[in-house]
């Protein structure tokens, strides 16, 4: 049987005029095959071709439309359960969860170019600034504590020659910690290695000198975060994590234009 035919053999919901789910259609052979069919079918429900409560394509239908194997729709399904989007129902299959909604994320796969990494750095911005000012307004003794080993194993991490990239991350929590809202820290982590550009430290510095040169200049950064987190000062704290993370996206841009050029 061909695609089309499968297609057509399916009782797949259509749209207003007949017109079949972009979803069912063949897929090419891409890395991340779950990740594309949960894209077209988030879209299909976001876009309303898929209304609240109706039923998803059969899994025989999804295959032999779009090519994958069962383990791959059956993935997709999981996926989109896990995010609120549909809802399975024992021996009836899976339907569009009332109130679906495109959930918020950020997929490592299409940060593919310097700008939008950049982007993710500028939404970052936002949040950390506010971060470091409510941490320098509400951090308790023990929360200071917490920031100062976070800054002080990023120094251990430097001086045993490493990128310290989890300690960095480790730092920036302990100051979304500081601020009493959790909904800071559920943020960077939902971000993860997403905050730490510098994950291409190695090709940003060559010599081991120079890449050191380059570790220590951001520990310099994080040491005024510290001192005005320490201090209570609220606005300088702000003033800081502006001045770290400006200047994190300056070196990250510099950086991918010198990638460009080589």
């Amino acid at each position: 049987m061909t695609l089309a035919r499968a297609a057509a053999a399916s009782r797949s919901p259509r749209k207003p005029g007949g017109k079949r789910l972009a979803a069912l259609r063949p897929l090419a052979a891409p890395r991340r095959l779950t990740h594309e069919l949960v894209e077209r079918l988030t879209a299909e429900i976001v876009s309303g071709k898929l209304l609240p409560g109706a039923r998803l394509p059969t899994e025989q239908a999804m295959i032999a439309a779009t090519g994958v194997s069962r383990t791959v729709v059956r993935e997709a399904v999981a996926a989109l359960r896990a995010e609120g989007l549909v809802v399975t129902r024992q021996g009836a299959g899976a339907f569009v969860a009332e109130g679906a909604r495109r959930p918020f994320r950020i997929n490592a796969d299409e940060l593919r170019s310097l700008r939008e990494v950049v982007e993710v750095m500028e939404l970052r911005t936002g949040i950390e600034i506010e971060s470091a000012g409510l941490a320098a307004e509400r951090a308790a003794a023990d929360h200071v504590r917490a920031i100062e080993r976070a800054f002080a194993a990023i120094e251990k991490a430097i001086a045993r020659g490493d990128s310290a990239i989890d300690q960095d991350f480790a730092f920036h929590c302990s100051i979304a910690q500081a601020t009493g809202n959790p909904q800071f820290l559920r943020f960077l982590e939902y971000l993860g290695g997403f905050i730490i550009p510098r994950q291409t430290v190695r090709v940003a510095a060559g010599s081991a000198s120079a890449r050191r040169a380059y570790l220590d200049l951001i520990q310099n950064e994080h040491r005024e975060i510290v001192e005005a987190i320490r201090a209570h000062a609220t606005q300088k704290a702000r003033a800081a994590m502006r001045h770290h993370l400006m200047n994190s996206r300056k070196r990250y841009q510099k950086l991918g234009a010198k990638l460009a050029d080589d």
